[in-house]
């Protein structure tokens, strides 16, 4: 559902928690399969780069904070509902990791060879049978690179550019000015 709600949401803002909440919903599945490792990683790397995100997305998009701000108590109940589900989550995922341990009672640990870490095992699959799926999305991530610097490269009046035709063409003469200041004047512009 928080998928869903990620890519139908009009207000970036919105669609970023909802993003979080999918983050942390995919991150409890992981420890009630029994990978920790994967659950810790997605909490610090993704829900740590969706933060990031956001500021780019408040740097580049010019998001209104005054007309975010409008509606906030109108959408207080919705988020105090969000943060009571991704709260009662937890606590379920919790209860079940102390009462079950993690991978459950009846699961049989996968075979893994013996004296490797299970970072390793992973480390292991991810650049042998998925290496393809890999680079996929290392490609993906440099498009979503692009596409964020052209975003940023529009036309905004106001806002001073470079010009790189001038800045190739400076000589020491028109780069720099030597002024002499007698002791006890100030500069004036």
């Amino acid at each position: 559902m928080a998928g869903l709600l990620v890519v139908s949401a009009k207000n970036p803002v919105h669609s970023v928690l909802f993003l979080i909440t999918a983050f942390f919903s995919a991150a409890g599945l992981f420890v009630l399969m029994g990978a920790e490792f994967l659950a810790m990683l997605l909490i610090v790397v993704y829900v740590g780069a969706v933060a990031v995100l956001f500021l780019f997305v408040v740097m580049m998009l010019d998001v209104d904070f005054a007309e975010l701000r409008q509606g906030f108590a109108q959408y207080l109940p919705i988020g105090g509902l969000v943060g009571g589900i991704l709260t009662l989550e937890m606590i379920f995922v919790a209860a079940t990791v102390a009462t079950n341990g993690a991978a459950g009672k009846n699961a049989a640990p996968m075979a893994s060879p013996a004296g490797v870490p299970n970072t390793e095992a992973i480390g292991r699959v991810l650049y042998t049978d998925y290496i393809f799926f890999f680079q996929l999305a290392g490609l993906v991530l440099l498009v979503a690179m692009i596409g964020a610097i052209v975003l940023t490269l529009r036309h905004k009046p106001g806002v001073k550019r470079q010009d790189i035709g001038k800045q190739i063409a400076r000589t020491p003469k028109t780069g720099m000015e030597i002024v002499q200041i007698k002791p006890g004047e100030g500069i004036s512009e």
